[in-house]
């Protein structure tokens, strides 16, 4: 039996470190490195379990668990690193680990021997439950297990059927504190000890593949072999536009997610491998080449390429269209009245601002989101309409929250709901590029949050003149 004991230890410790497969996904396996006490007392010698090689014909007898914590009294520790473990995670929770131990025993329960060593080899299955306390990658890692070993105490050997229970807790990623308790059973009646190992040590996970070097495992990569970006799942973005290679249509030249990845150089709205101007800001109906004039004759055409002007003088203004006092030549609004100061063009007042803002905060949305409910359509367009008036005028469109809830999330949604408005004024006919959008969140209350109606003074849109 003994020697058949020998057998099957070493058997389980060979098939733990040869074919188990460690410690999560990306990072299968791990060594652990540490110390190791042995402590007879809490578990004692049976009645058929008598050592009288070891310790005459005395019995080593406490209870279950009885001073189980009792390290000065009970405790055999080498005060040197006496343990060290391989294991490697199969999924699902489970790792396989193969461990060795050496410590030098000279306290069997209340009895004091003389130095005896102790060797053990054991392999263990352990079940993690850190996914499912913290979810993936948390810092929490409590275990149990159980397995088998052999353990020698001087010239006496036997086998052990364990039970244990670990913790670890990961300082980083790859590194962890280890602590692990293991309940031995002997199985010889007349030589094996009953007892109890406790470990402690650091534990050093590795194994993952990342074959790109970009620092996300291939197993998370989708372009494995080609250095990417976390936020593409390893997928690059060569020109650094924020649109990865795969979907971008000029990949080496940085642009814009409107246009596939391409440039538009001029900030036109149309992109450079459509522009026929590349490098001058132009109109569509122009295939991209400048207007400057806004008189509908491409600039290269125009004699008069900065004074708007019918195409029958030539792209020369010779009239005063809007009867406004200022020239058609000179006329930056030729066809709505303005005045001189602004070039041809109706200045926006004050009171048009505050007309505006008005019809903003009456604007409504779905409770906590940005989508903007059909009965505020009619008063979209009302904005529209009172832009349109000023063709030369930009405009900010401000989101702003109440204080209920996190900062960040309000900051996202006074961004997303003054993003919303934006995006719809320009469906309904208004100039994108005269629009832009800001939320300030929480920053900017107008009445007190400690009321429902200041609350509700505090979540509005407003529109502001852009300087």
């Amino acid at each position: 039996m003994k020697h058949l004991n020998s057998i099957l230890a070493a058997a389980l410790f060979i098939f733990a470190i040869g074919v188990v497969s460690a410690q999560d996904q990306n990072n299968p396996w791990a060594i652990e490195v540490g110390v190791n006490a042995v402590d007879v007392y809490p578990v004692g010698i049976t009645d058929n379990g008598r050592l009288p090689a070891l310790a005459g014909a005395l019995e080593v007898k406490g209870d279950l668990f009885d001073e189980y914590f009792n390290q000065n009294d009970h405790w055999n520790i080498l005060p040197s690193v006496s343990r060290i473990s391989v294991g490697r995670y199969i999924g699902n929770g489970f790792t396989f680990t193969a461990a060795g131990a050496v410590n030098r025993i000279d306290k069997l329960g209340d009895l004091e021997v003389d130095d005896l060593n102790y060797y053990s080899a054991d392999g263990e299955i352990k079940y993690s439950f850190r996914d499912l306390i913290n979810g993936p990658g948390g810092w929490f890692d409590p275990s149990i297990g159980i397995g088998g070993g052999y353990t020698w105490v001087d010239d006496i050997g036997f086998g052990t059927a364990n039970a244990l229970a670990n913790v670890r807790f990961w300082v980083t990623e790859n590194v962890a504190l280890s602590f692990q308790s293991t309940y031995k059973h002997a199985f010889e009646d007349e030589y094996g000890i009953i007892h109890f190992q406790h470990s402690a040590g650091v534990a050093f996970k590795f194994g993952g593949k990342d074959t790109d070097g970009d620092g996300i495992y291939d197993k998370d990569d989708e372009c494995p072999e080609t250095p990417g970006l976390p936020e593409f799942n390893g997928c690059p973005d060569s020109d650094g536009d924020g649109i990865e290679d795969r979907n971008d249509a000029c990949p080496n030249t940085p642009g814009l997610a409107e246009f596939n990845g391409c440039p538009d150089s001029d900030g036109d709205g149309i992109a450079d491998p459509q522009d026929a101007c590349p490098t001058v800001p132009g109109i569509a109906a122009l295939n991209g080449c400048p207007d400057a004039d806004g008189d509908g004759i491409t600039d290269a055409d125009d004699q008069c390429p900065n004074e708007a002007g019918p195409a029958a003088n030539n792209g020369c203004p010779y009239q005063d269209r809007d009867n406004d006092g200022v020239l058609d030549k000179d006329d930056q609004c030729p066809d709505v009245p303005g005045t001189v100061a602004n070039n041809g063009c109706p200045e926006v007042t004050v009171e048009v601002i505050n007309q505006l803002t008005e019809y903003a905060k009456t604007i409504l949305f779905d409770t906590g989101r940005s989508t903007i409910r059909p009965e505020s359509y009619a008063v979209l367009q009302n904005i529209v309409d009172v832009m349109k008036e000023y063709p030369t005028a930009s405009f900010v469109i401000e989101g702003h929250t109440d204080s209920v809830g996190r900062e960040s999330t309000n900051q996202k949604l006074s961004d997303s709901r003054a993003a919303a408005v934006r995006d719809y004024l320009t469906t309904i006919g208004m100039d994108s590029s005269r629009l832009s959008s800001i939320g300030y969140g929480e920053s900017r209350p107008i009445a007190s949050n400690k009321t429902k109606a200041g609350r509700q003074q505090n979540r509005r849109v407003e529109i502001s003149l852009k300087k």
